[in-house]
């Protein structure tokens, strides 16, 4: 039987203000990618596609490490995009076939000045095929299962983003100034 899990986290943070504003910084995507998760568990596979190898989940009595392959952009309104492109589960590899996961989402600097934030979004979407005992159980106690699962691991990404992001953010502008400065 097929299941359809899904989650979505929305972010707006608050960005200090540095002498280089936030929408530089947003036109290197490949930087917010490092945001994202440990950068052992993150690999480039071309200029703007990488493959984040996510932290084991526990499902029920199932372990599952989920690798996703992900395209990050930044359009010409300097909107930070990111799409998935490829997935894998590994730890049941029979179920690969049976599987599609989909992470989408948005990131963009709003605002100016002194009053800076960013703002965005990400939806995360896993279809996948149980097999028994998963058919005996409750749909509706699955289903709930799954959608946690799944908003705890935006909930990681976003934290984990939100506290990276500003991080690598001042020491880039810090960065630039000095390099201004030199200039």
């Amino acid at each position: 039987m097929y299941h359809l899990f899904t989650a979505s986290q929305s972010v707006k943070l608050a960005v200090p203000e540095q002498k280089v504003p936030i929408e530089r910084y947003l036109r290197q995507p490949q930087r917010i990618v490092r945001g994202m998760g440990d950068p052992s568990r993150i690999q480039q596979l071309a200029a703007d596609c990488y493959r984040l190898k996510m932290r084991p989940l526990k499902f029920f009595m199932l372990n599952i490490e989920p690798t996703v392959d992900m395209q990050i952009w930044a359009d010409a309104n300097g909107i930070i995009n990111l799409q998935s492109v490829g997935c894998e589960l590994r730890g049941i590899e029979t179920i690969n076939e049976h599987f599609q996961l989909e992470l989408s989402g948005t990131l963009q600097a709003m605002g100016g000045g002194k009053s800076t934030y960013l703002q965005g979004g990400a939806e995360l979407q896993l279809k996948i095929y149980l097999p028994p005992p998963f058919t005996m159980m409750p749909a509706a106690i699955v289903r709930s299962t799954g959608d946690k699962l799944l908003g705890n691991v935006l909930l990681r990404m976003k934290q984990k983003l939100m506290q990276q992001l500003l991080l690598d953010y001042e020491q880039w502008a810090q960065q630039q100034t000095q390099e201004l400065l030199a200039a």
